[in-house]
């Protein structure tokens, strides 16, 4: 069950943005996401918040600097998902650019776990490092910071997700979310995180002179990987946060972005020239993904460091290849997980916590993902490990902080939960086997507990109806411009129309004329085959169709009533 609802905005604000000279409907739009001032919508990379600003950001560009000086080792130690991936890669491009001795491993997560482990540790020990620098990962990673230091290594942690209660005992630490920083942008991505220290690297090697004689690094080169690990990571589009992903964006379709971008986007059949944060969210970003999730996202990285066009083009194949793999294990677990819920009545409960045999533990987060989607409720999918212990991963709906969830189950019930870590959307955990039955009572009484009866009813938001002379590509192509994602949400309209026809297009998409008083219009709702009634109250987005080099208006429908 899903109700409609318009989004509100302040109409004052809305009348100022429209005045500065931003079109009423964008104007409208903006102001009902926030957007308070039109300077917010500069994305100048002038206007990026200063990495001084970072707790201590400007400690670690001197320990880079001085490690770099050496002539010492440094391995990152990255994280297996697209955010990682693009992490390690902006690392490592940069840190070479400004003259380290660099090298990278992204250990296989099914062996070693998430985190800097200390099985991971003596893995890296193997390389001889001098120093450890984690990307997207390590702020909880207490125990592998102990055991680098009493194998002595040095260890430099860069990450984003919320901290433990306990910090890692690391030689230093820059997170937005650690305690003091009081960092503006508390959303920025692990790629985010490793970006502005490299910013404050290069700044600190310029007051030491080290381009005296040769030319300082274009860091703005990295910003397409920048922008790819941000929109894929899906954290909170804020106003420095679009900065930095249109900024990558621009790079991107003027073809100035890494080879392997390009190789992903070309296995695709997307034009480079016409990238947007969805291609990155949806289609480079679940590729990358899918090499953490089902082999080694070492063949990720790879792709996004070669500067070899045909070599990228090998891997960028092997990993789409690996994405259909995934698509098609999804599937399976998809359907045999609504076998199991087949009496399933959402009204019984306010959570699922599942568990299969036969599920992949690269695969569980798309899935909780899915059933989150289909029954708006909190949902953890397990998978055992090759350890023998269940690996859950979360995710959550509005209304539940997932990770905050979890740290209560943890609290009321010590030695259900092995470990567990996330966000508010997005969480994983480890429990014994033994402990799955009182992990599912005690995880559903914190969810009855936390969410209100009302949160549980799926609530789709719009902007309201489109008038007559607002139906043109001209502002279809001013949407599609814009930077949307997460806490920034794509515009979706709704009206009443009268369904003129309708066919299945390829076996798996409905295509539709729609007529309305406003007039008649192609639609196409994707990956959904059952007919229409004759009239529908649709929820939409605007878009461009170009077929036969011509363009017209298009509605994709989200949902109907």
């Amino acid at each position: 069950m899903s109700k409609i609802t318009q989004r509100p905005y302040p109409a004052d604000t809305a009348a100022q943005l429209a005045a500065s000279g931003i079109r009423p409907l964008l104007a409208r739009i903006f102001a009902a996401r926030g957007i308070a001032d039109a300077t917010q919508l500069d994305t100048d990379i002038k206007r990026l918040l200063p990495f001084s600003l970072l707790k201590n950001a400007g400690q670690m560009a001197s320990l880079l600097a001085d490690a770099i000086a050496d002539n010492k080792k440094i391995l990152i130690v990255a994280d297996y998902d697209a955010d990682g991936a693009t992490a390690c890669a902006v690392a490592v491009r940069g840190l070479r650019a400004l003259g380290a001795r660099v090298d990278f491993i992204v250990p296989n997560r099914f062996e070693y776990g998430y985190g800097l482990t200390p099985e991971i540790v003596r893995l890296a020990k193997q390389s001889e490092p001098d120093i450890i620098l984690t990307v997207d990962n390590g702020i909880a990673s207490v125990e592998g910071v102990e055991e680098a230091r009493r194998l002595g290594m040095q260890v430099l942690v860069t990450d984003h997700h919320l901290p433990g209660d306990t910090l890692p005992d690391a030689l230093c630490i820059v997170n937005p979310n650690q305690p003091g920083c009081t960092f503006p942008s508390k959303n920025l991505a692990g790629v985010g995180v490793m970006f502005y220290v490299l910013m404050a690297l290069r700044a600190e090697m310029r007051t030491r002179g080290a381009f005296a004689l040769i030319a300082e690094p274009n860091l703005g080169n990295l910003l397409d990987l920048v922008a790819l690990g941000t929109v894929a990571d899906v954290v909170k589009l804020d106003d420095n946060n679009r900065i930095l992903v249109q900024q990558g964006l621009q790079r991107i379709r003027a073809g100035r972005c890494c080879v392997g971008i390009q190789a992903l986007l070309r296995v695709a059949r997307k034009q480079v020239a016409q990238a947007s944060a969805y291609e990155m969210g949806f289609i480079v970003g679940p590729r990358l993904n899918a090499a953490g999730r089902l082999d080694d996202m070492g063949f990720g990285i790879q792709c996004l460091l070669t500067d070899d066009a045909t070599e990228a083009d090998e891997i960028a194949a092997k990993l789409d290849a690996l994405n259909h793999e995934r698509r098609s294990i999804e599937a399976d677990m998809q359907d045999s997980a609504l076998a199991a819920l087949n009496v399933f009545d959402p009204a019984d409960s306010f959570s699922l916590a599942l568990f299969n045999e036969d599920w992949h533990q690269g695969v569980i987060g798309i899935l909780a993902s899915r059933l989150k989607d289909k029954f708006h409720r909190p949902v953890i999918a397990f998978a055992r490990s090759q350890t023998g212990e269940l690996k859950g991963s979360g995710r959550s709906i509005p209304g539940l902080h997932l990770r905050d969830a979890l740290d209560l189950v943890s609290k009321r019930q010590p030695h259900l939960i092995q470990k567990f870590g996330g966000h508010a959307m997005a969480a994983g955990l480890s429990i014994s086997e033994e402990h799955l039955s009182d992990f599912r009572l005690a995880f559903e009484a914190v969810a009855q507990e936390l969410l209100a009866a009302e949160a549980l009813v799926k609530t789709i938001v719009t902007d309201g109806a489109l008038d007559t002379d607002e139906f043109t590509l001209d502002i279809a192509h001013n949407l599609q411009q814009q930077v949307w994602g997460q806490g920034f949400p794509e515009p979706l309209f709704e009206g009443e129309f009268v369904v003129a026809s309708q066919r299945v297009l390829k076996e798996k998409h409905l295509k539709l004329k729609l007529s309305s008083p406003a007039g008649n219009f192609e639609a196409i709702r994707f990956f959904h085959t059952d007919p229409a009634p004759a009239n529908i109250r649709a929820v939409y987005s605007l878009s461009v169709n170009e077929y036969n080099g011509s363009e017209s208006v298009q509605l994709i429908v989200r949902h109907w009533a």
